[in-house]
């Protein structure tokens, strides 16, 4: 059979579905039913058309779809045409992200709420809010181990509550973004303690098996995340059953080759929406389907699955938005960016470069990355950051450093020795996270001002802190803050005496609210001042300046290996961004510019500079110059 006539098939089946049972879903879903069906339809089957129940069970995803769309609230309803009328929304120069945990900075989600007017203070108008959801303690990977995905952990609230935030944050032009923990539940999910009990039904929604057949199948082509929680990929059951857990042991992942765990998920993502929630952040994208004799990452049926989980919410929650969570090459993080799957992604690359930059005050590899792999598709962007909750892993490819002759390897070890002070006149003070000495492998724990030297040199960590985010802010896409690194929060020592955290050196790097350092943002003798002054002054002049709006960026030469720099191009007029990662000062001959009109202004200062005159940075100094083509 023809693929229209299996489309047409199954239109008219779910069509039929739905007049049965009258959901009351109205013209709307009917207009966006007709749109993107077709899509659902195909993704739906490419995913389970072998199976003899993937009509039925498309019906049965169609329908429910239609019932949350008539649960939806009015409100949201209305915020969902907006947004299809301005479907760039996201790319606005005024964009500004802001994450952190409820409970580190805010104690709970009425401690958020009290914390609005600041937000508004700073220019925020997105607000992630690390997992929230119930998780056993002291089992809860930080959140990441869900039991329920549709109650908030009740020592930071309740759901009524965040529904409540979410509208407040609303009005006073901020989305809210929250973790879809989908790879994986918590082992004391309810799905899980029915799958534990020997339910069938629950039991295939994860990947479990009797004994050690399949498992050691499976463990000859996959890796090991983290070898000292367990060895290989899967754990024993009390029942003497083996049970898929790629990362901690109380983690299950899901099945998704039962299209009941689409289904359920699908049903479990349209309920936050209904909550308010604007943007998810899909966790360990990578990792979501498995296949014999493969890795079990990046498969093509991944990239499928988030396409059909986005035709879902085009029927339901046409507003809501995907952003990509994917730690892996940099060939692969681009993949999962598509207006079809994850509208934003974070940029990991960008992020793990810049860091390269300060320890080695050489851009070149970072200006590599931005000529070869920043440019992504229309209509999506990147959110851009210099530290998140996470640790700092080396993401670079080593065939990109070969190039430049940089042994990947070696290098890796370097950047560990210099980011956790093993290295002779390092400024930074981070803390290793998953250590072998005796390799020298490991990844980055740390705030960005402990990174950048404050309790080494508090100016110049204010200088590297200004330079870092200078990036993040101009080469395009969202810049994301950690809250807290704005007023250049030191890392937290007593994390290890906080039970369940012992072992995990991540939680440096997420301190409590730090308000006396708030206290002093606005004298700008402070350390905490002038970062936060020198950030403010980034915020408003971006705010400002259309050629900072969206992602396009072009490369631009400096042929100095410590000045980085690129474009940002307009209408008329162009900003080229310039950067001194090195100590001393840099000076770029007039010849550089030559393709611009003499005249040009730094944005930042409002100095006015002549370009046939060269230009010369100061040590780890940044420009943001408005220029002209000529």
């Amino acid at each position: 059979m023809q693929e229209f006539g299996v489309d047409e098939t199954a239109r008219q089946h779910v069509v039929e579905a739905l007049a049965r049972a009258d959901s009351g879903a109205g013209t709307d879903f009917q207009r966006r039913f007709d749109r993107h069906f077709p899509d659902l339809c195909r993704l739906f089957q490419s995913l389970y058309g072998s199976r003899e129940d993937w009509l039925d069970q498309l019906t049965a995803l169609v329908l429910q779809n239609a019932r949350s769309w008539q649960d939806r609230p009015a409100e949201l309803k209305a915020l969902d045409a907006e947004r299809e009328a301005n479907s760039g929304w996201f790319l606005a120069n005024k964009m500004l992200g802001g994450v952190c945990y409820v409970d580190r900075y805010a104690e709970s989600l009425e401690g958020v709420r009290a914390r609005i007017p600041y937000f508004r203070e700073l220019g925020l108008t997105y607000l992630h809010l690390m997992p929230l959801f119930l998780a056993p303690e002291p089992h809860s990977d930080g959140g990441y181990a869900v039991s329920s995905y549709r109650q908030v952990n009740p020592k930071l609230g309740t759901m009524e509550q965040l529904r409540e935030i979410a509208a407040e944050l609303k009005a006073n032009g901020i989305s809210l973004v929250v973790d879809f923990i989908f790879n994986h539940t918590s082992d004391e999910h309810e799905w899980a303690r029915r799958a534990a009990a020997g339910d069938p039904e629950f039991s295939d929604y994860y990947w479990i098996f009797p004994d050690r057949t399949m498992p050691d199948a499976f463990e000859q082509n996959v890796r090991e995340i983290f070898p000292e929680n367990h060895p290989g990929s899967f754990i024993r059951m009390e029942d003497g059953r083996w049970v898929w857990a790629t990362f901690h042991t109380y983690q299950w992942d899901l099945n998704y080759s039962n299209p009941d765990v689409f289904r359920a998920m699908a049903g479990e993502m349209l309920f936050l929406a209904n909550q308010g929630v604007d943007i998810l952040r899909m966790d360990a994208v990578a990792f979501i389907w498995k296949q014999l004799g493969t890795p079990c990452e990046n498969l093509p049926e991944a990239h499928t699955l988030l396409q059909a989980f986005n035709a879902v919410c085009r029927l339901a929650a046409p507003s809501l938005l995907f952003k990509s969570e994917a730690i892996v090459h940099p060939d692969e993080v681009a993949l999962y960016i598509d207006p079809a799957e994850c509208q934003i992604s974070y940029n990991p690359l960008q992020m793990a470069l810049i860091w390269e930059s300060l320890a080695t005050r050489d851009v070149s590899l970072l200006a590599q990355a931005l000529q070869r792999r920043h440019n992504i598709a229309e209509g999506t962007s990147w959110v851009n950051y210099v530290r998140s909750h996470d640790d700092i892993g080396w993401t670079f490819a080593d065939e990109d450093a070969a190039e430049l002759g940089i042994n990947g390897f070696d290098h890796r070890r370097f950047l560990n020795s210099f980011y956790v002070n093993r290295f002779p006149g390092s400024f930074a003070r981070g803390v290793p996270f998953q250590d072998n000495p005796k390799t020298g492998d490991c990844r980055i724990s740390g705030t960005t001002a402990s990174l950048c030297g404050m309790e080494v040199d508090p100016a110049e960590a204010v200088e590297r802190i200004l330079l870092a985010h200078s990036v993040a802010f101009s080469t395009g896409g969202i810049p994301l803050l950690y809250l807290g690194d704005e007023v250049g929060q030191v890392n937290d020592y007593s994390y290890a005496s906080e039970p369940g955290h012992e072992s995990d050196t991540r939680w440096v790097h997420r301190p409590h609210y730090p308000a006396e350092q708030y206290a002093r943002r606005h004298d700008p003798s402070t350390p905490e001042g002038a970062v936060y002054a020198g950030l403010k002054r980034m915020i408003e002049v971006r705010a400002g300046a259309p050629e900072l709006a969206g992602t396009r960026l072009v490369d631009f030469a400096t042929h100095n290996s410590r000045v980085l720099a690129y474009q940002r191009p307009g209408e008329q007029t162009w900003v080229l961004a310039l950067a001194n990662f090195s100590d001393e000062p840099q000076a770029l001959p007039a010849e550089t510019f030559s393709g611009y009109s003499a005249a040009a202004v730094d944005l930042l200062s409002e100095a006015a500079l002549q370009l046939d005159d060269g230009v010369t940075l100061l040590p780890r100094q940044y420009l943001w110059l408005r220029v002209t083509p000529s």
